[in-house]
């Protein structure tokens, strides 16, 4: 049976967890009009019963320590405990913020060396590692090119074009920079065409902003071309590299023409999701954008870490100090323990879990492209479920009866009734396995009885919700 109540609806009058003598209440003078005239209404419980309460409420979320959670974007893979022991390290927490470079020697050098292997995995020429997250990398990387193009006096550069199989938050980045967006919509394989690029190529044209892999999970073919015609306009190629995952050991971006890139640290760099943070995120760039970044970065002079303040070409701070260094850390433990065939791996094995659960899948609900994807797949729910009336987010719901988080659902836009499932590379096949039965088994459900699959979930503590008025009118009270 099932014990939803309020801790303080399980209070006993009189309980205790412990029974101590408080000093200070006898030496205290607090006036009659200041003294309480009823007692805090706060639970009265045993130190057991505490325990027992909190620790059954932590087991009602879905987390990656619990359950498979393949949300599509934001990759949510496992984070190793090895990684935590390493941010926590004194060496690292005892650091005051304000150390003098000498004082800090440590510090420096692994930023360093993370900085060093960034740029070396995505072929880039130098980095910062100040953003505090994907989208805020995004926010820096669009800056700098700002930083850059007003440099070179050249102001008349107000436009970013954006395709349409892109992160929401890339249109949203240019903007906040003060430009506008140009919107491509993609062709009939997900993929940008190059001749509706150069269409919109023109000399207010600043930046273009590619997502690589995109948002359906397929690669820019033809990248290498796309790179030349941005160069050919005056303008720089931006990469959003969110899904780098899948590329790590095998592509550099660099090596295609891009200009510059973010970084997650959570989604390839094991560093975990954040639950509103701390977050951690990065901006590569090629050697002319270099002194448009924020400053400092680090340099190595005479076997010493030393900061480089840069000039008035910087496009200024984006974070305190250095960023969330906590975090930088646990991404540098990840990299020290991969080989560079075994950091390939990484990539490999991403692209090989999605494309296994579309394999498993595309015959009931099909995916949006038509060939192979890389580190994440795009279905749908089939006729034969729709023409009953089922929709994705009814698939969604009784996935978490089932045990699954629900992957990403109604994005990316441009695909009607999108399922948007991202395994990664931490998944074994016995757990997408289990997924692929059980989306097999709603897909049988949904045909032999639709009202119960728009019903769910039936067991969890929260049931089916009217999300309009949910939204409309909240109800945060139990």
């Amino acid at each position: 049976m099932t014990d939803n109540r309020l801790s303080i609806e399980k209070s006993v009058p009189g309980r205790r967890g412990i029974t101590f003598r408080n000093p200070l209440r006898e030496k205290a003078v607090v006036s009659a009009d200041m003294r309480r005239k009823t007692p805090p209404r706060l639970p009265e419980m045993s130190e057991f019963d505490a325990v027992r309460h909190f620790t059954k409420l932590s087991t009602l979320n879905y987390s990656v320590d619990t359950h498979f959670y393949p949300l599509g974007s934001c990759t949510m893979k496992y984070n190793p405990r090895l990684n935590e022991d390493a941010a926590n390290m004194k060496g690292f927490t005892a650091v005051h913020p304000l150390a003098e470079d000498e004082a800090a020697q440590g510090t420096l050098e692994m930023l360093y060396n993370l900085s060093s292997r960034l740029t070396e995995l995505t072929g880039m020429d130098g980095i910062t590692l100040q953003p505090a997250a994907g989208a805020h990398s995004e926010f820096t990387g669009i800056l700098t090119a700002k930083a850059y193009f007003m440099h070179r006096g050249e102001t008349e550069r107000t436009e970013v074009i954006v395709p349409d199989s892109a992160h929401g938050t890339n249109p949203a980045t240019a903007s906040m920079a003060g430009f506008s967006t140009i919107n491509i919509a993609s062709e009939p394989d997900g993929r940008l065409s190059l001749d509706k690029l150069k269409e919109k190529l023109g000399p207010k044209t600043a930046v273009v902003m590619l997502t690589i892999p995109n948002t359906l999970g397929i690669f820019e073919s033809r990248i290498e071309e796309i790179a030349e015609a941005v160069h050919k306009a005056g303008a720089l190629l931006y990469m959003d590299g969110a899904n780098f995952n899948a590329l790590i050991g095998l592509v550099k971006p660099g090596d295609m023409g891009v200009d510059l890139m973010h970084l997650n640290m959570h989604k390839t760099f094991s560093a975990p999701h954040g639950g509103g943070g701390p977050g951690a995120g990065a901006i590569a760039a090629k050697k002319h954008l270099l002194p448009h970044l924020p400053m400092p970065l680090i340099k190595k002079e005479n076997g010493r870490f030393v900061c480089d303040y840069g000039d008035e070409r910087s496009a200024g701070r984006v974070k305190s100090f250095f960023g969330n260094t906590g975090v930088l850390i646990k991404a540098y433990a990840y990299l020290l323990v991969h080989s560079a065939k075994e950091t390939g791996d990484i990539a490999r094995m991403a692209i090989l879990n999605a494309n296994y659960i579309l394999a498993k899948l595309k015959d009931i609900y099909p995916c949006c492209s038509k060939e192979y994807c890389m580190h994440e797949c795009v279905l749908t729910p089939g006729h034969d479920l729709t023409e009953k009336g089922i929709k994705t987010l009814d698939v969604a719901k009784a996935l978490l009866d089932k045990g699954f988080h629900a992957p990403t659902i109604y994005f990316p836009l441009i695909v009607h009734e999108a399922l948007m499932i991202e395994p990664t590379e931490t998944e074994s096949r016995e757990t997408l396995d289990e997924f692929i039965k059980a989306m097999r088994e709603i897909h049988e459900e949904g045909l032999a009885n639709p009202e119960v699959l728009k019903a769910a979930p039936q067991h969890q503590t929260v049931k089916r919700l009217d999300e309009v008025t949910a939204a409309r009118k909240p109800n945060i009270r139990w």
